[in-house]
């Protein structure tokens, strides 16, 4: 079978719930991607932060055969030896004292959720628990989660929507503060976000999003899930602005994408509101889950992919920059984390940079252009994207 026979078969079978572009890939190593006749690409997107670790990571992968060999899942009916392991090696080396094991980032998210309206009833006392979010935000397309998406097209025929939740202009903490009550007990948001287009807020709102929280005794809780784990530079995107949230939410590159990992890191006091039966999940916090998430921590530290992405971004993003072409309007980003904003739908330049030139990006937002590679990556690799781009653009 060649793409166009898989695209097709995918057509017919498959809910149109996504439009990708059309290249069928069937491998991957490293930074690259092969599709079904053989042609190599650079994976520009890394599965939106997933595999920060680069394609079928041997070191994940061994964690992965070895313990399919043993035992993959015992559900939290019954303890198992691999769980405990996980649970200390996330929490020293995120210096959170308590982690609650998820599957998606969505799970993740709810799960944020529910802890902080429960903490809300329980430690703070109020009557009706409220969460601030902010516009353009992104947290995964569970029904709670999209009740208070500003995004029309996640929302649309979805209805009755959640309660709970006000909406925060994005970088105004004014914004933040004007729906503050006596049952505000959380303020949820991204420290970059990452679907609407890489829009980093202004240097201090993070901060000043804390003061807030600390003056109001409101949780603040970060979704790092995309940002995490190197992406942006640094272990997590918050450390640029030397503050500590008091719950996280990360997945995605937790397993380097050999499986779907996610938990919710926070303290004993806050994490410590649920007991036997109040939340779970199957699959979560699994002999296999653990295993890998384990390995993938291990090479996040060990290849010091956080250093790597904060030095090649630097890199990739200065040379982005000096492409001229009154169709960019803008090239913003942090680490490995980058969009290029366009003037005009970005659809058709994703396709030329695949087509033509073998880099696999996607576009967020129809005029914005994400470029997010496997954090590995060296800088002769950097070149062929920046020369990619050079190329694309200069035709226009």
């Amino acid at each position: 079978m060649n793409s166009l026979d898989f695209i097709e078969l995918e057509k017919k079978y498959g809910a149109n719930n996504y439009k990708p572009l059309d290249v069928v890939i069937e491998k991957g190593n490293g930074i690259y991607v092969y599709d079904v006749e053989g042609k190599k690409y650079i994976d520009c997107l890394s599965a939106y932060s997933a595999v920060n670790q680069g394609h079928c990571h041997p070191k994940i992968m061994r964690a992965m055969v070895e313990q399919a060999n043993k035992i993959t899942l015992t559900s939290r009916a019954f303890r198992n030896n691999v769980l405990p392991l996980y649970y200390e090696k996330l929490a020293k080396l995120t210096g959170f004292e308590m982690v609650l094991p998820m599957n998606t980032g969505a799970e993740a998210v709810e799960t944020a959720i529910k802890t902080a309206r429960k903490w809300g009833y329980q430690k703070k006392g109020v009557e009706t628990a409220e969460i601030i979010v902010c516009s353009e935000n992104f947290h995964g397309r569970t029904t709670t989660i999209i009740s208070f998406s500003t995004d029309e097209s996640a929302k649309k025929d979805f209805g009755p929507y959640t309660e709970g939740f006000k909406i925060a202009k994005y970088g105004d903490i004014n914004s933040m503060k004007e729906l503050i009550t006596k049952n505000t007990v959380a303020i949820l948001l991204e420290p970059i976000q990452g679907e609407a287009g890489v829009k980093i807020p202004p240097v201090g709102y993070l901060k000043d999003v804390r003061k807030l929280c600390d003056e109001n005794n409101i949780l603040m809780i970060l979704d790092e899930i995309q940002t995490g784990f190197g992406r942006c530079g640094k272990l997590f995107a918050f450390e640029y602005e030397n503050i500590r949230p008091d719950v996280v939410t990360v997945g995605k590159a937790l397993s380097g994408g050999f499986y779907p990992v996610s938990a919710v890191l926070s303290s004993k006091d806050i994490l410590g509101v649920f007991k036997p039966g109040e939340h779970g999940s199957t699959f979560g916090g699994s002999p296999m889950a653990a295993s890998i998430a384990m390995a993938a921590l291990d090479v996040i530290v060990d290849e010091n992919l956080a250093e790597n992405s904060k030095n090649m971004g630097e890199y990739l993003l200065g040379e982005l920059r000096k492409i001229e072409n009154n169709k960019i309007k803008e090239v913003r980003g942090r680490g490995l984390l980058i969009a290029m904003e366009l003037n005009e739908p970005a659809r058709k330049y994703c396709e030329k940079l695949f087509k033509d030139y073998g880099i696999l990006v996607k576009e967020t937002h129809e005029n914005t252009i994400r470029i997010a590679p496997p954090l590995i990556i060296k800088k002769d690799e950097v070149d062929i994207i920046i020369e990619g781009f050079k190329a694309v653009f200069k035709e226009e």
